[in-house]
């Protein structure tokens, strides 16, 4: 986190929306959906659906919560504004927000149409398999994790039982950190030979959304991630499964996250941003009846209010971890 403001956002979406109810205070009247709550532009990645097809959108749901469908917005804008600053994307700001904001309304219009990385978006698939992404390269990162010291949950034995392939498949168990929202829980990624290759599977404890506790709202435990997998409109990983408190799902080389440093150098960012966007409405268009209500808020809003309240959040977040590196 020290290292850079962008790993500061991506770890802290408990602050986030702390600090979004003190600068934000006009967009917060905006209707509510169930929301992402802490997407960024590396909260994407891509699976493979119940036909086999490459599919792109966000990765997980961790922090999912209903909001106003702008907090979304706003920290998708925001996190683009970082990864500008640290030189990791090359669009201005007002360019990341033209394709962000195009990209939602255009969804929401549509009806909503998940990424298939078959026949359509070319250019989206040609960066989803850039080299970068080599298996190789996946599975030896992944086999550098430490074995699980002591023994796990047998609630989560059991889980491992019923997502492989075949019962009593002998496999390893890593302690997988990844990311850095989710750091502390508990997570465990079984790995096995199968038919000529590894395969993973991943375990992961789920835990009401941070914003329940940055908001001190006591009493509410509900966990929104199997509300978004029924209701969003996606074309599901069927390896992905809410089991009471954990997820399970499937790990590949093409099932995960990507970065941004695993995109290729030569990259059309406009057009990614436009289909973050897009991928957003998907989202929102799970909380049914809430689209007009969406489109007559985004209608009165100025033009540059989201290019406003990106710019106004990156510069809260950047005072937020100057301090914080002090401590």
């Amino acid at each position: 986190m020290k290292e850079g403001i962008f790993a500061f956002l991506r770890a802290t979406f408990y602050r986030w929306t702390q600090i979004w109810s003190e600068v934000c205070l006009d967009l917060r009247a905006a209707p509510k959906v169930l929301a992402i709550g802490d997407i960024h532009i590396e909260n994407f990645g891509t699976w493979r659906d119940s036909e086999g097809r490459l599919i792109w959108g966000v990765n997980d749901f961790d922090e999912a919560y209903p909001l106003p469908y702008t907090n979304d917005l706003v920290r998708l804008a925001t996190s683009a504004e970082l990864a500008i600053a640290e030189n990791r994307l090359a669009l201005r700001l007002k360019e990341a927000c033209e394709a962000i904001l195009s990209g939602y309304l255009e969804g929401l219009k549509a009806g909503g149409e998940p990424f298939v990385l078959e026949e359509d978006h070319q250019k989206l698939r040609a960066m989803a398999f850039n080299s970068e992404r080599n298996p190789r390269r996946f599975w030896q990162k992944l086999m550098e994790q430490e074995k699980t010291k002591g023994t796990i949950p047998a609630s989560v034995s059991k889980i491992f039982d019923e997502v492989m392939p075949k019962s009593r498949l002998p496999y390893q168990l890593l302690s997988r950190v990844s990311g850095l929202g989710s750091l502390g829980r508990f997570r465990v990624v079984a790995i096995a030979d199968w038919s000529g290759g590894k395969i993973a599977r991943e375990v992961k404890a789920l835990a009401p959304s941070a914003h329940v506790w940055a908001q001190n709202l006591s009493g509410q435990h509900t966990i929104y991630y199997p509300s978004m997998l029924a209701k969003v409109v996606r074309a599901q990983d069927p390896f992905v499964s809410v089991k009471g408190s954990w997820i399970a799902r499937r790990l590949s080389p093409h099932c995960c996250r990507i970065e941004m440093d695993e995109l290729p150098k030569k990259r059309d960012e406009y057009r990614l941003l436009r289909a973050m966007g897009w991928e957003t409405a998907n989202i929102h268009l799970g909380s049914r009846g809430r689209v007009s209500a969406i489109q007559r808020d985004l209608a009165k809003r100025p033009d540059g209010w989201l290019h406003n309240a990106a710019l106004a959040m990156a510069k809260a977040t950047t005072r937020d971890w100057n301090e914080w590196k002090k401590t």
